[in-house]
């Protein structure tokens, strides 16, 4: 077995990658999984799922769960579906579409959705929004000011409660040369909330 540990953080080179294809480091991960708050039979949409990491990490914290990664690019998918057949996944289903429109067709409603990656951000919240389950948890990433400003926006439209933001500053130890030395993780935002109503 791949990660034969219920501890969560799996390490980045376990996961096959593409070229140009986003993944959320090992660190930036634990943190979204800590606000997704889960339980062993959520029902986890994944939106903008990348490299499958999110999908894998809540796959196996969820043995009981569903987990639906959502990624529009073909390539891609085949690489989660990789990701996931490495790590000996059978809860993880990969959806080739894009972000509204393939919501309607995927299981519903979940308790929980990640949102990391997706164009019009705004969009995208506010159609989740309507599938999910009262009580259910969004989290979405930010790696830049305007997304930053979207999902802020979005999260004051809908009345989403009980809202944490964090930012990431991570620094990893590296060799370089001779020496080590730290260098930083690309920093990002990670924006949480529930749906009371």
């Amino acid at each position: 077995m791949l990660w034969p540990y219920v501890t969560p953080g799996i390490p980045d080179d376990l996961f096959e990658r593409l070229p140009g294809i986003p993944m959320s480091k090992r660190e930036v991960r634990l943190l979204l999984l800590s606000h997704l708050r889960l339980q062993a039979d959520s029902l986890v949409w994944d939106i903008g799922a990348g490299t499958g990491t999110i999908a894998v990490e809540t796959g196996l914290l969820c043995p009981k769960g569903r987990i639906i990664a959502v990624e529009r690019d073909e390539e891609v998918a085949s690489l989660i579906r990789r990701n996931c057949d490495r790590f000996e996944l059978d809860n993880v289903e990969v959806v080739e579409g894009s972000a509204p429109e393939c919501l309607e067709n995927l299981p519903q409603p979940p308790h929980r959705v990640c949102i990391e990656g997706g164009r019009p951000i705004k969009m995208i919240l506010k159609e989740v929004w309507r599938y999910l389950q009262p009580r259910g948890r969004v989290v979405a990433t930010a790696s830049n000011l305007e997304n930053l400003y979207a999902l802020s926006e979005s999260f004051a439209e809908l009345q989403v409660r009980n809202i944490e933001v964090v930012q990431s500053a991570v620094n990893r130890l590296e060799t370089r040369g001779l020496s080590q030395t730290f260098a930083a993780v690309n920093p990002i935002f990670i924006l949480s909330g529930e749906k009371l109503d």
